[in-house]
C-alpha cells in the first residue's frame, strides 16, 4: 500500500513537472503577444498613436533587428533589453496587418551579417578587454529605398523605445516631410564647421536637433521678407529687433493659412549680447517682443515682467556667509500637474514643463479670437520686476519682497480664428520706395481661421533647462529630465494636423516628486527665512543703537561706555539665542524628512508582506474550518 503511494506520489511529481514545462514551451512560443500590463502609464503596451500609424501605412517597411544574442550572454542587462526590443517589435508587426516585416538577424563576428549592419551604421559595442563585439541597433527601409537607423539602443533609453520606433516607421511611411521653417536670434543651430580646421563650433540646440528627426527644418535668414512657399509651420524664436518688413512677411504667412510658433521673452537668459561700448554701464536689451503681431492675436506680453511661482519655483545652491543655502528661486518655474492644460492634445500628456524667467501674457480686451493657454502658473503666483531678476544676488531676497498676485499667468497661449492685417497699409516701404498700386497678393484679413502658439520663454527650449547628456560607447545619448522638447514638437505636430506621435514621447514619467517633502521642506523653509529675517533685523538695530551711544560719547575717546558694552552683550546674546533657533528649525526639517523616508520605507518593504501574511493566515483558518464542517 505504501509502495503504490510512493508510485502514484512520484508518478504525480513527473506529470506536474512535465506538465509545467510543456506549458511553458508552448506558451514561449504561441502566446508571446499576451501581456498583462499593469504599469501606472501601460509603459509596455501599444499606444493608440502607434496603432493609427501602423493602420495607415501605405507601403511596406521592413524593420532589420541587429541583436547579439550569443554575444550578450555574458552581459544580462543587453540580453533581457535585446529581448525587450524584439518583443515589442514582435507586436509592431502583427498589428501591422504585414505592412512592416521584422527581420532579428544576429550579427555574429566576421559574418556578412555583421559587415551588412556596420554598413548601414550600427554602433559597435565593446564587451569585454579581450575584443569581443556585439550589436544592439535597428535599422528601417521602405520600398523607395530609404533607409533610417538607430544605430545603438541604449537601455538608458527605454522609455523612449516606442517613440523612436514609431518615429521610424512613420518617417519611413512619410517620404515627404513637413518643412519648417525656423528664424531666430538666438543660436538654436550651430554655426558651420571651420573651413580651416573642419570643427564643428558648437552643437544645435537638442530640441531642434529632434525637430529635424520628423521634418525637414529650414533655417530662415532674421532679414528674410518672404517665407517660402513650401514651409508649413514656421517657428519664430526670440525676434529681437525684428524688421517691420520680415514681421510684414510672418503675418501674411499667418493670415495666409500658414501655422506659427512663436517665442517671445522679457529676459532671455541664452542672450549674449555684448554691452555696447558707447553706452558704458548700460546693460544689453535680452527682451524680445512682436507688440504689432501679438496684438493682432489679442496678446500683450507684459512689459518688463517676469513671472514667479513660489508653488513651481526651482530650488537652488547658493553660498550664504554661514555656507551653502538652498532656496526657491521664483523666476525658474517647474511647471506639473494643472499647470498644464489637461483638455489640450498638446500638453495633456506632459509631466514637467521648466521654463526660465518667463513673461505673462494677457489677453486684450475686446479681442474676438479664441485664446486657450497651454501652460500657465499657480494662484499664488505673481509678477517680479525684470530688473529685480538681473541684479538680485541672494535669491532669498527675491522671496522675502515677493507679493502674489493670487492669479494665474499665461505663458504659453493658442491662438484660433478670424484676425486681421497688422500692416493695413501694405507692404512697408523702403526710405526711397513709393507706394506701388495694389497688391492682389496682399491679405488684409484670414483666408480662414489663423492656428499660432505664443510662448512668453526662449530659454524653454535651452539645453540646461530640460536635458543632461551622457557617453554611452562613445555616443552622446540626452536624458531628458523634463517635457521641454516634447512640448515643442508636439506643438508642430498638432499645428500641422498629425496627432498619433504625440501621446508616444512622454508615456514615462522623467520624475515623481515627492510631493510631501518638498511641501515639508517649503514649510521649514519659510520659518527658517522668518527667523533670519528677524536676526538682520535685531542686528540692524543694535548697529543702529551701538552708533548713536557713540555719537553722543564726549571727547572721541574709543573705549565703549559700559552701557555700550551692556547692549552689544545683550545683542550677542539674542544673536546666540536666535541662531540656535534656527538650528533647531533645520534640525526640525531634516527630522520630518527622516520619519517620513522611514515610514516609506516601512510601507513599501514591510506593511505589504505583512498584510499578505494576514491574508493568508485569515484565508487558511476559514478553509480549516470550512474542511472541518464538512
Amino acid at each position: 500500500m505504501a509502495m503504490n503511494r510512493n508510485l502514484v506520489t512520484g508518478s504525480g511529481l513527473v506529470i506536474a513537472l512535465a506538465l509545467f514545462l510543456g506549458v511553458n514551451v508552448i506558451s514561449n512560443q504561441a502566446l508571446t503577444s499576451w501581456r498583462l500590463d499593469v504599469t501606472e502609464n501601460a509603459l509596455y503596451t501599444l499606444s493608440d498613436g502607434t496603432l493609427n500609424i501602423l493602420e495607415d501605412l501605405e507601403e511596406p517597411v521592413t524593420i532589420r533587428l541587429y541583436y547579439s544574442a550569443q554575444q550578450f550572454a555574458g552581459v544580462p542587462r543587453l540580453l533581457t533589453y535585446g529581448k525587450r526590443v524584439r518583443d515589442m517589435l514582435e507586436e509592431y508587426a502583427a498589428e501591422s496587418g504585414g505592412m512592416v516585416r521584422l527581420q532579428v538577424i544576429d550579427p555574429e563576428p566576421f559574418s556578412e551579417a555583421e559587415d551588412e549592419a556596420v554598413a548601414y551604421g550600427v554602433r559597435q559595442l565593446a564587451l569585454s578587454a579581450a575584443g569581443d563585439t556585439g550589436y544592439l541597433g535597428v535599422v528601417g527601409t521602405n520600398t523607395t529605398d530609404d533607409v533610417e537607423v538607430l544605430p545603438l539602443l541604449s537601455p538608458e533609453r527605454e522609455d523612449a523605445l516606442e517613440y523612436e520606433l514609431t518615429k521610424m516607421i512613420y518617417s519611413l511611411g512619410e517620404p515627404q516631410k513637413r518643412v519648417i521653417g525656423v528664424i531666430s536670434a538666438l543660436p538654436v543651430f550651430a554655426p558651420p564647421p571651420d573651413p580651416m580646421t573642419g570643427q564643428a563650433a558648437g552643437q544645435d540646440w537638442a530640441a531642434f536637433v529632434l525637430l529635424r528627426e520628423l521634418y525637414e527644418v529650414r533655417e530662415l535668414s532674421f532679414e528674410t521678407t518672404e517665407i517660402d512657399d513650401d514651409v508649413d509651420t514656421l517657428i519664430v524664436v526670440h525676434p529681437k529687433g525684428l524688421s517691420r518688413e520680415t514681421a510684414y512677411a510672418i503675418d501674411q504667412f499667418v493670415l495666409g493659412g500658414g501655422k506659427a510658433m512663436v517665442f517671445v521673452d522679457p529676459m532671455a537668459e541664452q542672450d549674449a549680447a555684448a554691452p555696447d561700448p558707447e553706452r558704458p554701464g548700460v546693460l544689453p536689451e535680452l527682451g524680445s517682443d512682436l507688440p504689432a503681431l501679438l496684438e493682432q492675436w489679442g496678446l500683450e506680453l507684459t512689459a518688463d515682467k517676469v513671472v514667479g511661482d513660489p508653488a513651481s519655483a526651482v530650488r537652488v545652491s547658493f553660498r550664504t556667509p554661514r555656507g551653502p543655502r538652498e532656496v526657491e528661486y521664483l523666476p525658474w518655474l517647474q511647471l506639473q500637474g494643472d499647470t498644464l492644460n489637461r483638455d489640450d492634445f498638446i500638453t495633456n500628456e506632459l509631466n514637467v514643463i521648466n521654463v526660465g524667467t518667463a513673461g505673462a501674457l494677457d489677453t486684450r480686451e475686446g479681442s474676438t479670437l479664441t485664446h486657450v493657454p497651454l501652460i500657465e502658473t499657480g494662484k499664488g503666483s505673481g509678477l517680479l520686476e525684470r530688473d529685480a531678476v538681473i541684479f538680485v544676488k541672494d535669491p532669498a531676497g527675491l522671496l522675502d519682497n515677493f507679493t502674489p498676485d493670487d492669479a494665474t499667468h499665461a505663458i504659453a497661449v493658442r491662438v484660433s480664428g478670424k484676425a486681421k492685417t497688422a500692416f493695413p497699409d501694405g507692404r512697408p516701404l523702403g526710405a526711397d520706395e513709393k507706394r506701388a498700386p495694389a497688391d492682389e497678393a496682399f491679405l488684409s484679413e484670414s483666408t480662414a481661421s489663423i492656428n499660432v502658439i505664443v510662448v512668453a520663454d526662449t530659454d524653454i527650449l535651452a539645453d540646461r533647462f530640460w536635458v543632461r547628456f551622457n557617453n554611452f560607447a562613445g555616443m552622446r545619448i540626452p536624458e531628458p529630465f523634463a517635457n521641454n522638447a516634447d512640448f515643442l514638437i508636439n506643438a508642430v505636430d498638432n499645428l500641422g494636423g498629425n496627432d498619433d506621435l504625440i501621446g508616444l514621447r512622454s508615456r514615462g514619467q522623467y520624475t515623481r516628486p515627492f510631493e510631501v517633502v518638498q511641501r515639508i521642506q517649503r514649510e521649514a523653509e519659510a520659518k527658517f527665512r522668518d527667523r533670519e529675517q528677524a536676526l538682520q533685523q535685531k542686528l540692524a538695530e543694535a548697529e543702529q543703537k551701538l552708533a548713536e551711544l557713540q555719537s553722543e560719547e564726549s571727547g572721541g575717546e574709543l573705549l565703549l561706555s559700559p552701557e555700550q558694552r551692556a547692549e552689544i552683550e545683550r545683542f550677542r546674546a539674542e544673536q546666540v539665542k536666535t541662531r540656535k533657533e534656527l538650528r533647531n528649525v533645520q534640525h526640525e526639517l531634516r527630522s520630518n524628512i527622516e520619519r517620513l523616508g522611514s515610514l516609506l520605507t516601512f510601507v513599501n518593504t514591510g506593511l505589504v508582506p505583512l498584510v499578505i501574511a494576514v491574508v493568508a493566515i485569515v484565508m487558511s483558518i476559514v478553509n480549516a474550518r470550512s474542511r472541518k464542517r464538512a
